[in-house]
């Protein structure tokens, strides 16, 4: 990646943005995981500040959606 970030810091920085509108919006992570469609241990996963983070665009997406926000929000400080 030819960016400032590496993959893995652009991934940390759009955890720790989900993270920040879950928790401004008032929801839990179970909560989270089932507006997306997804397992409550994935969007733990996603949030914790421990291992190697993936997830697809379109679970970038459907997250933004979840937490009624635009998507561009997910990706501030990038």
């Amino acid at each position: 990646m030819s960016s400032i970030y590496g993959q893995s810091d652009l991934y940390e920085k759009i955890a720790l943005n989900i993270k920040k509108y879950r928790k401004e919006a008032g929801i839990t992570q179970a909560v989270l995981a089932e507006r997306v469609g997804v397992s409550h241990e994935f969007i733990r996963r996603i949030e914790s500040t421990k291992g190697r983070k993936t997830f697809s665009i379109d679970t970038i997406y459907k997250i933004s959606l979840a937490l009624d926000i635009p998507i561009s929000k997910l990706f501030e400080g990038i």
